[in-house]
């Protein structure tokens, strides 16, 4: 079964899934990261302004096959079509379709804007539903 965990009170969403995604590459683990197609596109030229040291490769799923194949990191608006099923970052407001494809799913939830942490708790309430164990990290409390 999928591990789902929730990643609370991120101050800067597309800033944590820089980050999330630099760890995931250096775990040696491929990653998804799904959500709306201009959130990635910011997402996109973020990651290409990383530090040279902190560079994390990636394509997004309408580059070629090829590409998509060997890239660690796969910025997909659908997840369903990845060919990489290890680990599912969400940046959407619903839950994403296929995440039981995934070893792990992690969703990123805002510490400021109310409408992605009500969205958030409507995910939650699917996930713990339908049996999967939910794990709760405060970014926050990570922080101090």
């Amino acid at each position: 079964m999928t591990e789902v965990a929730f990643h609370f009170n991120a101050p800067d969403k597309l800033a944590y899934a820089c980050r999330f995604a630099r760890k995931v590459q250096r775990s040696g683990a491929r990653l998804v990261i799904a959500g709306p197609a201009e959130m990635l596109e910011a997402l996109d030229r973020m990651l290409w302004t990383l530090a040279p040291l902190d560079f994390v490769a990636h394509c997004r799923d309408d580059a070629d096959e090829e590409m998509i194949h060997v890239s660690p990191v796969l910025l997909a608006v659908d997840a369903r079509r990845s060919p990489h099923h290890e680990v599912l970052l969400n940046l959407n407001a619903e839950v994403p379709e296929g995440f039981g494809r995934f070893d792990r799913l992690v969703e990123v939830v805002s510490a400021q804007d109310e409408a992605d942490r009500s969205a958030a708790r409507a995910r939650w309430k699917h996930y713990a539903s339908r049996g999967y164990a939910i794990t709760r990290h405060d970014l926050v409390l990570k922080a101090n």
